[in-house]
This record gives structure tokens, sequence and C-alpha cells, in this order.
């Protein structure tokens, strides 16, 4: 079973490449995560949003990863932190090509 979590967050700062350059070290770290089977980050300039979506083979890593990156944006000076853990239907997933539950 798989779980998506999905976090966002107000962000006005930097984006696209210079996002990238910034956060390397950080992407390297979270790419070490128990039950991380990845992550797709996100942002969005117009709206000063940034986040990702994940893909955990847990829940129970999925929280705990949730605690720990809520934790760490906070004490980068983020606020109004949204997260939300989902339960993948992989039945359906597989159908709209969702091969990388395979």
């Amino acid at each position: 079973m798989a779980y998506i979590l999905q976090v966002d967050f107000p962000h006005d700062g930097i984006f696209g490449e210079e996002f990238s350059k910034a956060f390397i070290d950080l992407a390297n770290d979270i790419s070490q995560e128990a039950g991380l089977i990845w992550k797709i980050w996100t942002e969005n300039e117009t709206t000063k949003e940034a986040g990702g979506i994940y893909l955990f083979s847990n829940e129970n890593d999925a929280k705990r990863y949730l605690e720990k990156h809520t934790l760490r944006l906070e004490s980068f000076g983020y606020k109004n932190i949204r997260g939300k853990i989902f339960k993948v239907n992989e039945a359906l997933s597989f159908i709209t090509n969702a091969n990388f539950l395979k």
C-alpha cells in the first residue's frame, strides 16, 4: 500500500533555477528518508507557493516525515504549512498510468 503526502506553504522567495540551486542539499537529504519512494517538488511563482508531492511506502513514514518536515520548514521561517496524507487507490491508479507503483 502506498501513501501520498501533499505539502504546500506560502513562499515569497526565489523560484526556478535559483530555487533548485539553493535547495540541492535539502533534496539530497530528503532522498534518504525512510519509506520515501519519490518526491516531486512544486512551485508557483504567481501565487507565491512552494511544496511537494511525496510517495511513501507506508503511512507511518509519511506521518513521521510530515512532522519532521513541518518543524524544519518552521525553522526556516515558513508559516501556514499545509500537509495532507492520502492512501493511494492502486487499482484505479494503475489504469490511469501510475506505473511507478508496480
